[in-house]
């Protein structure tokens, strides 16, 4: 393989990634919370747990697991919530505009590869005005294995007309990187994701990682906008 290869294509997992939609969630959890008289929960704590899922959020709210009585109910009302109020408060992280305006001046390919539903990440992604500029959004209703499977990540490689060999995923969970490697793809470690406490992210094996979303733009321009070839 040449060592001179471009860049071919840049995925991105979601949430905590590539829009930051944690202000929702503490929303939406802090209202189930409040419906139910419970006191609301700080905003880190959430932030924290976001990249878990909805799950994660319920078993934080009110310290039950899936399989206790009471769980399910709360979920789907916290789904529900999340639901009528999608995008409210969530935004881009910042240098995520540049990023994407600078791929495309390049006519290089983005898209999105996410645990999250279609259901919420389709109209999120329209409502910030997103959708139709990704080559691809695979979500795991469209698959038969999600991350950290390599199946996802190798459907949008598909869609966007890429290869693995020269498309980078970024994501803020060792899941990602996982799924990006076991793919055959280099991975960014978004370590300004939601990321729990005391996490050692460096047992990931990220080819590279960035702490701010702004430096993702900068390892490209340092790169030459060549493929980073693993080693």
């Amino acid at each position: 393989m040449s060592k001179t290869e471009p860049l071919g294509c840049v995925l991105f997992d979601l949430d905590g990634t590539l829009l930051d939609t944690a202000p929702d969630f503490v929303l939406v959890l802090n209202q189930l919370l409040e419906e139910q008289q419970r006191p609301a929960l700080a905003e880190p704590l959430i932030r924290a747990t976001v990249s878990n899922g909805a799950r994660a959020l319920v078993t934080l709210g009110f310290d039950l697991t899936a399989d206790e009585a009471g769980f399910e109910p709360l979920r789907e009302r916290l789904l529900e919530l999340y639901e009528a109020r999608l995008g409210e408060q969530t935004l881009p992280f910042d240098g995520i505009d540049r990023l994407l305006e600078s791929l495309e001046q390049r006519n290089i390919p983005w898209g999105v590869v996410t645990n999250k539903p279609s259901r919420y990440t389709l109209p999120l992604l329209e409502k910030l005005g997103y959708l139709s500029r990704c080559a691809t959004v695979v979500c795991p209703d469209q698959v038969r294995h999600s991350k950290p499977h390599p199946e996802p990540m190798l459907l949008a490689c598909q869609q966007a007309a890429s290869t693995p060999a020269t498309t980078i995923y970024v994501g803020d969970h060792e899941r990602d990187i996982q799924a990006g490697h076991n793919a055959g793809m280099a991975t960014i470690a978004a370590l300004y994701g939601y990321l729990e406490a005391d996490l050692d992210w460096r047992q990931w094996n990220a080819t590279h990682q960035v702490f701010h979303a702004a430096e993702i733009l900068d390892w490209f321009e340092q790169l030459n906008w060549i493929y980073p070839h693993r080693s």
